[in-house]
């Protein structure tokens, strides 16, 4: 992932919900532009101005992580066009890795399966499914898609598609939904 800088990945993010006017209808943008500036914030050196300033940014991230029901904490590595459709119920463990232009849908959790355990590592170009699990230390490869209400614990590679609980790969017929 490249060091592009916190203020570019969210005009990459905005891009991806259709422009700033998104504000007015889109509550998941909120989140995303929230974590974006805790981001920068966090970048700040290490003393007393970075604390003062991540103190209000921790009480707003908790208000709208409860508000909107999006947890993307400081932590994340994200880049940019973070796109969350149909908000609420998303979480992600703060040791996540995010590439570019990640679809998240309502109900999706990233996390580790065990306390101190490890998280996912995520492509670009992914599409997470509603209710899609990810769970573990387990890398989606760019251009993968996870379908809706299943649950990953092994690696997808680049552009394949992992449905069901537990996850399987399935052919690109299967996708349309032909029988095997």
């Amino acid at each position: 992932m490249s060091d592009v800088g916190e203020w570019a990945k969210a005009r990459q993010d905005v891009a991806r919900y259709g422009g700033w006017g998104a504000l007015w209808r889109e509550q998941s943008l909120w989140a995303v532009l929230w974590f974006r500036l805790g981001c920068g914030l966090n970048k700040l050196p290490t003393g007393l101005l970075r604390k003062l300033a991540l103190v209000p940014w921790w009480l707003g991230f908790r208000m709208l992580e409860t508000l909107v029901g999006v947890s993307l904490p400081l932590g994340v590595q994200a880049g940019g066009g973070i796109r969350i459709w149909h908000f609420g119920g998303i979480f992600i463990h703060p040791n996540t890795v995010m590439g570019r232009n990640v679809t998240l849908r309502q109900g999706v959790t990233l996390g580790n399966r065990h306390s101190d355990g490890k998280a996912p590592i995520i492509g670009d170009d992914v599409e997470f499914g509603a209710y899609a699990q990810v769970l573990g230390p387990v890398q989606i490869g760019h251009g993968a898609r996870v379908g809706a209400m299943s649950v990953v614990l092994q690696n997808v590679p680049e552009g394949q598609t992992a449905v069901g609980a537990p996850a399987r790969l399935v052919s690109p017929g299967q996708q349309q939904g032909e029988r095997a």
